[in-house]
């Protein structure tokens, strides 16, 4: 009996807080300025690693318990500390295609937008395509669309291709409408748009929304080589941010395939929790397949469907429950009809799996509501797979303000990208009139009502920076400073908010909340080392804050200098 309570004391022993088992750490990070986003234990000055647990968070006093003669101890010299910053609405395959296409990111008006496509031409072969990604014309001067005419003058023979930084408006050259059969006759697809001159009745050039699919088909597919150079890019740019999981919301189960590969071939750490495009046979084979949950490390997992209700403000194609201030003769539309939708829903909650759905107009939110709401009554808790589902809408960017009270009514959580409303407050008033911004970009509003709200940057459409991402958050201001009249500056939120909208809510909306989100014994060991303490320094401060050091379970992936 004696020798049993001598075991059972060293087991106890060896085990440190939570159940993690302790010898020396592999890693021991002193000298921090560490926020925990526990609040039992708000701050500390170190922590200890193990594998890719954290074992230990405290003094550096204690943290020296720790140190064995392999341990590497890295003085952080006052650096922050933070739990590893998740983006819950990046698109990383985009990212990465960002990089390697046209980036039409920050053009100011239609010449320098026509120079530079001019210069992509003139480097193409005759006849191959000319694609490209990022402008808005909102920043321009006049601030209207680009056409085909426009592109006509600098492309007359290629074939272009160029989306709106949103991805829901596209701009098509005349010679892209010849190969895609597109005339004054093509009727609109269901869910989209094809613009047209309103004197001449000729398409314009721009397509809205399953528009695009029109012409997309005719372009030659990405070959797998450059699919995985994207990803790759994308990871490599993301973990030099300080990212630590991106939440990917759309694609296809050969991308999936792809990450599969980059992990097993170690050409990539960074953690994906990915979603499948839905309606359609990958939403089917989710359902018949089940989820992957926590390959390679918790580092792959795929339990999430994305569906589209509407399209997007600065294209006019988010849905709006009265017409738009600055384009009376539209409302936008809805890019998905109920009969296709709720069946979806209902078998989503039977087999367990998550969905995440784009509503970015007031009309689109409320439908999207209403379609949760019927499908949570027709299936009940008894026949769900999970009885807390945890279904998002993504954006939820224009809201009825009678409609904020029933995300938290029905458990649904909406996911916001903060930066979209200080890119959108240049062009918001004029699309929606001062009174309809009162249930804009309402970040406090639903934290008040008592949703989580995981923040995001929705990359490729804005940067895909986090500290762009805390800034917003908490200034809701444009990078300059400036924030315009009846943009309600109420709807900021406080520093801790913002910690947690890229910590510990992204976590929760994940199923992940006891896996990581915060520095707490047993957690992951996933860091982000920033430059600045973002809790404190001014706020125009935090934009010049950098990303010295990203960690994700217990390995330092990425050391800046």
């Amino acid at each position: 009996m004696r020798i049993l309570f001598a075991i059972l004391g060293l087991l106890l022993v060896s085990l440190a807080p939570g159940g993690v088992k302790v010898g020396p750490a592999d890693l021991i990070f002193i000298n921090g300025n560490v926020y925990t986003v526990n609040d039992k234990h708000p701050h500390a000055e170190a922590l200890a690693v193990r594998m890719d647990r954290i074992v230990f968070v405290g003094t550096n006093t204690e943290a020296k318990k720790y140190q064995g003669p392999k341990t590497r101890v890295v003085d952080l010299h006052g650096a922050t500390v933070l739990p590893g910053l998740t983006d819950a609405h990046h698109h990383l395959s985009g990212v990465g295609f960002r990089e390697m296409t046209l980036n039409l990111e920050g053009i100011t008006n239609l010449e320098d937008f026509l120079a530079k496509v001019k210069a992509r031409v003139d480097q193409a072969k005759p006849g191959e395509w000319v694609s490209g990604r990022g402008w808005i014309e909102t920043f321009w001067q006049p601030p209207v669309f680009p056409t085909r005419w426009d592109l006509d003058k600098v492309s007359p023979n290629n074939p272009v291709i160029l989306q709106r930084a949103d991805g829901h408006g596209t701009v098509i050259n005349s010679a892209a409408l010849k190969i895609a059969g597109i005339t004054k006759n093509t009727p609109n697809p269901f869910g989209g748009e094809i613009s047209k001159d309103k004197q001449s009745g000729e398409p314009n050039g721009m397509l809205l929304d399953a528009a695009h699919d029109l012409v997309a088909k005719y372009i030659p597919p990405t070959s797998r080589a450059d699919a995985e150079r994207a990803i790759v890019l994308g990871v490599q740019r993301d973990i030099g941010l300080g990212w630590t999981q991106v939440q990917d919301p759309g694609g296809t189960y050969a991308e999936v395939d792809l990450f599969k590969k980059l992990y097993g071939e170690g050409k990539i750490k960074l953690r994906i929790y990915k979603a499948l495009s839905s309606p359609g046979k990958e939403a089917q084979r989710l359902f018949s397949e089940g989820p992957i949950i926590g390959a390679y490390g918790n580092r792959l997992t795929l339990r999430a469907i994305k569906v589209y209700v509407d399209g997007s403000l600065g294209s006019r194609s988010a849905a709006l429950l009265e017409p738009y201030s600055d384009a009376p003769d539209t409302s936008g539309f809805l890019t998905i009809k109920e009969a296709e939708l709720l069946p979806l829903l209902e078998e989503a909650l039977r087999k367990g799996i998550q969905v995440e759905t784009h509503a970015i107009g007031d009309r689109g939110n409320r439908f999207i509501l209403d379609e949760y709401e019927k499908a949570l009554k027709a299936v009940p808790s008894a026949q769900r797979k999970i009885n807390d589902p945890r279904w998002r809408v993504e954006h939820a960017q224009i809201v009825n303000p009678a409609d904020i009270l029933r995300f938290a009514k029905l458990g649904i959580i909406p996911s916001m990208q903060p930066s979209h409303a200080i890119g959108d407050l240049h062009f918001a008033p004029s699309r929606l009139g001062i009174n309809r911004l009162a249930g804009a970009y309402a970040w406090n509003s639903f934290i008040r009502s008592g949703v989580v709200v995981p923040g995001g940057s929705d990359a490729p459409v804005e940067r895909g920076e986090p500290m762009i991402e805390f800034y917003a958050a908490v200034a809701r201001k444009d990078m300059k400073g400036f924030s315009g009249a009846g943009w309600h500056p109420e709807e900021a939120v406080t520093r801790e908010q913002a910690l947690k909208m890229f910590t510990i809510w992204p976590a929760y909306v994940a199923f992940e909340e006891n896996l990581r989100g915060t520095i707490e014994v047993g957690k992951l060991a996933d860091l982000t080392v920033l430059s600045a303490d973002i809790m404190k320094i001014p706020e125009m401060e935090i934009l010049k804050t950098r990303c010295l050091m990203t960690v994700i379970g217990g390995e330092i992936v990425y050391e800046g200098k």
